[in-house]
């Protein structure tokens, strides 16, 4: 099947991620659904998807991520032959609108970790894995997959860092504070050796069988610790990479640096929390400032 072939390229060739293929196979299918030959693909048909989806209440930023899709898509096929030309080369989509995120505090941040911190005192194995999980989030804006594909030869305790593969498997290094520092050194020495298993593998976070931790209860852990916080919005996982990277930015660190930690292709997609700092700068401005 020609789908495939595609995705069987984005994987082998172009390196992506196994969450983007099963995105790019997700937007695909409903692209494709309908269509008894794809020679049948062209302009109008890829217009009539879109705003099929857009009828249905789509979101744009969606819209712009089919439409992507769709012209990585007919790119291929044309150059594989598949199509006599390439209609996803006029294809216009919606620009998403740059919605702000919203942002833990650094006192909403503090009070979850604490709070797992409290959680883990008598060193129970997945209380001490959770703590972990909170500390190293928080500390390094790593994504939750990324946290979860560790293994512990990424770890570089004495320099306190850790050697991360990010999408389209490129690797950076990530530091890590005294308290992440404390939480990983707790986890190693009583955490893991507890739930490790003669099958498990080389990961550094396990689940309760002792397998990789899925992603799944990390997002889990996160959301409960969040939970726990009266008035911290529940932004999960990517709500704490979000907080290391604006909390980092007003306490003064070089926006090079942020783009670096957080894996950014684009300096512009880490700009997006210059402007959430400006925000709540604002905020307290007009709050404090006697002639605001």
């Amino acid at each position: 099947m020609v789908l495939e072939g595609f995705l069987r390229h984005l994987a082998l060739e172009r390196g992506r991620s196994s969450h983007t293929v099963r995105a790019y196979r997700s937007d695909l299918i409903g692209l494709l659904t309908g269509l008894d030959e794809l020679a049948r693909l062209d302009l109008a048909a890829l217009r009539r998807w879109l705003a099929g989806g857009h009828a249905a209440g789509v979101s744009r930023a969606t819209l712009a991520r089919r439409a992507a899709a769709a012209r990585t898509f007919t790119a291929w096929a044309r150059r594989a032959g598949h199509l006599a030309s390439d209609p996803g080369v006029r294809l216009a989509s919606p620009r998403p609108r740059s919605a702000l995120p919203v942002v833990l505090e650094v006192e909403q941040a503090s009070a979850a970790l604490d709070a797992a911190g409290s959680g883990a005192a008598e060193d129970e194995p997945v209380a001490l894995r959770d703590l972990l999980v909170l500390e190293l989030l928080y500390a390094t804006g790593v994504r939750v997959a990324e946290l979860c594909s560790l293994d512990l030869d990424d770890i570089d305790a004495d320099r306190r860092t850790l050697r991360v593969l990010g999408k389209g498997n490129k690797e950076r290094t990530v530091v890590y504070g005294v308290p992440a520092a404390t939480a990983l050194r707790r986890w190693l020495a009583t955490g893991r050796p507890a739930m490790v298993r003669p099958s498990s593998p080389p990961a550094l976070l396990l689940g309760a069988r002792g397998g990789r931790l899925d992603p799944r209860v990390a997002r889990t852990v996160v959301h409960r610790a969040l939970a726990a916080v009266p008035g911290a919005p529940d932004t999960g996982p990517h709500g704490l990479r979000h907080a290391a990277a604006t909390h980092m930015l007003a306490g003064g660190a070089d926006l090079r640096y942020v783009q670096e930690l957080l894996g950014h292709a684009k300096l512009a997609t880490t700009q997006l929390y210059t402007h959430v700092t400006v925000e709540r700068l604002k905020v307290v401005h007009e709050q404090a400032h006697p002639r605001a």
